[in-house]
């Protein structure tokens, strides 16, 4: 069994680390992508023409044309949930096996989540800053959590957790989400709208994909209100950022905190993390030891399934996997 990673080096010490890469080359012959950027499709194509499994980082996408190219693959893995730039049908026509990991990172990016909703309260970074900068920082009056309102637009794993921290901090708890069971009688759940109109902090945690393209756009933006502030920690393309700009600028709503954006590898876009009113983080949510390590290793046990001949637990094609066994030179 031949497996490629396609972490670059510097990705491969911080996202994918020393014990899963040991626990692949335990189970398989293992090359490693030495090259300082991501493999484009022609170079995926010219790297993987002799492995049974990629393992992908996030930034190295599985597109349409390199399933017919790479007769010998048997699966491509995902070390991340995301799989929106692996064309799964293409995948599936060749009967290779598309996989996605689980969301091992719930407590890191809830716990990001609180962490920005004191700082955007209190004042943390802009204080920071201006002592930074050798200015006197304004003394302004804060937020207190404790009986803050927080409304969470999507109630999966993170939501769920996330929910739960703001309980014991005190916190009303609002819930938005068409196809979630809302069973704890302290959360209510209500449409969308009533979350905006009602909540101090909105946290955007709702899936993305083509239906929630744009869910926070200008209509919604204003029925926040102007001591509010928005959170989103879930993808970039779920926020329409020219609204969401003229909102911030025109002191609309308070402020805005993202780890997410639509710049390159879902980063925030520089331009609307420079205003004053906002605060950006490099898409670190999920960068944490153990939610890194929960993702990279779950890689290596989907490797051992698909070695055995059986569909893992986070195979998204199972059903059009033909090629289980490596194709014959």
């Amino acid at each position: 069994m031949k497996i490629l990673l396609t972490h670059t080096p510097q990705a491969r010490a911080q996202y994918y680390g020393e014990r899963s890469l040991s626990g692949l080359q335990a189970i398989a012959q293992v090359q490693l992508h030495q090259g300082d950027n991501a493999l484009d499709a022609f170079g995926l194509i010219a790297a993987a023409q002799d492995v049974d499994v990629i393992v992908a980082d996030r930034l190295t996408a599985g597109p349409s044309e390199i399933f017919p190219r790479l007769p010998k693959l048997r699966a491509f893995v995902r070390c991340a949930v995301d799989i929106r730039n692996v064309d799964v049908s293409s995948a599936s026509k060749m009967g290779v096996l598309v996989t996605q990991a689980g969301p091992g990172f719930v407590q890191s990016v809830a716990e990001l989540a609180v962490g920005f909703m004191v700082d955007l309260s209190r004042g943390v970074s802009r204080a920071s800053a201006d002592y930074h900068a050798g200015r006197k920082p304004k003394i302004i009056m804060g937020r207190q959590l404790a009986g803050s309102r927080i409304g969470i637009i999507g109630y999966g794993s993170i939501g769920r957790y996330l929910a739960g921290i703001a309980k014991v901090l005190g916190m009303e708890v609002l819930v938005a989400d068409p196809f979630a069971k809302v069973n704890e009688p302290d959360i209510q759940h209500v449409p969308l709208d009533d979350l905006l109109s009602r909540s101090d902090f909105v946290v955007c945690l709702a899936v993305a994909n083509y239906a929630t393209e744009n869910l926070i756009g200008q209509a919604a933006l204003a029925r926040m209100q102007p001591h509010a502030c928005f959170i989103n920690l879930s993808r970039g393309n779920l926020v329409d950022e020219a609204a969401l700009t003229a909102a911030l600028r025109e002191n609309r709503i308070a402020g805005a905190a993202m780890d997410v954006g639509r710049a390159l590898d879902q980063m925030p876009t520089p331009e609307l993390a420079k205003l004053p009113n906002v605060i950006a983080t490099p898409h670190i949510g999920g960068l944490t030891p153990p939610a890194i390590e929960a993702q990279s290793l779950e890689t290596v046990r989907q490797v051992e399934k698909i070695i055995a001949g059986e569909p893992p637990i986070g195979a998204v094609n199972a059903g059009s996997w033909t090629r289980k066994t490596r194709t014959p030179t």
